[in-house]
């Protein structure tokens, strides 16, 4: 099918915004750059988690279990997200923005799944507590479960999403605190030394709370761009002036530490 193209007179320049979420979830991970091989090739990755060990305890009484930690191996798949982006020559006399828009797009589209990625990641978060509201005891608890021998340094962080943001925000009040240190894009505040970031596609009933030593994005280059015009397409594609590109990346987000992710579950 053709693309919709339209006079120039009637064309605005204003390209919508396309993204799911503005916040680039690879700052929130580990980044290696090591990967290598090829979509559908096989990674075996060692994944650490650790267990409950906090107990309430009456005067006179210990504890009488530790915490754990421990890891397991896991079998991932290497992952390549690609697309197609296809115009005639025509096309793009006739309308100058259509390529930029169409290539535009194209990163964003791309952008848009492998964050989609890295965010399910996180979710798969085995450490969790129940909270009816998203309150200050709430993220006390959650940084508790946290394997943190020392904070100092070390970044904890949630995404949020308007409707979360909402309640949170009546159920903490003047407990969430704006940093300046912090001042970036999506950021919301702090609260018990976690900082919350806005992602309008975050779930509704959790928040996960975590390190970026919870999430590993593995990556084997840059994002690939392959573009098919004049002389180089196929000898039916040159007949009618079509011309294709195609977006690709090579990657594999892994959840490699489960001690420093915790899912709270709300409502519960």
């Amino acid at each position: 099918m053709a693309n919709t193209v339209y006079d120039n007179f009637y064309l605005s320049n204003e390209v919508e915004d396309q993204f799911n979420s503005h916040l680039d979830l690879l700052r929130f991970c580990t980044h290696d750059p090591s990967l290598e091989g090829t979509a559908g090739m096989k990674r075996i990755i060692h994944v650490y988690s650790a267990t409950d060990g906090t107990e309430k305890l009456a005067q006179g009484a210990g504890n009488t279990k530790s915490i754990t930690v421990g890891f397991a191996t896991k079998e991932y798949e290497i992952l390549l997200a690609q697309n197609r982006f296809e115009w005639f020559d025509e096309e793009a006399m006739k309308d100058p923005m259509l390529v930029p828009v169409g290539m535009k797009h194209a990163g964003t589209d791309l952008f848009n799944t492998v964050q989609g990625d890295v965010f399910a990641e996180f979710k798969k978060a085995t450490l969790s507590v129940n909270a009816s509201v998203p309150n200050f005891d709430a993220f006390a608890d959650a940084v508790a479960k946290l394997n943190l021998e020392n904070q100092e340094g070390v970044e904890i962080f949630a995404h949020v999403n308007s409707t979360v943001k909402a309640a949170m925000r009546k159920a903490l009040k003047d407990d969430l605190k704006y940093v300046e240190a912090y001042a970036r894009t999506g950021y919301i505040g702090t609260v018990c030394g976690v900082n919350i970031y806005d992602k309008r596609d975050a779930d509704d009933d959790a928040i996960y709370v975590g390190t970026k030593k919870a999430v590993t994005m593995f990556t084997k280059k840059g994002v690939e761009v392959e573009q098919i015009v004049n002389g180089l397409r196929g000898a039916d594609d040159a007949n009618v002036r079509k011309n294709t590109a195609f977006s690709r990346k090579y990657y594999l987000p892994a959840l490699t530490d489960e001690t420093q992710v915790v899912k709270i579950a709300l409502g519960a």
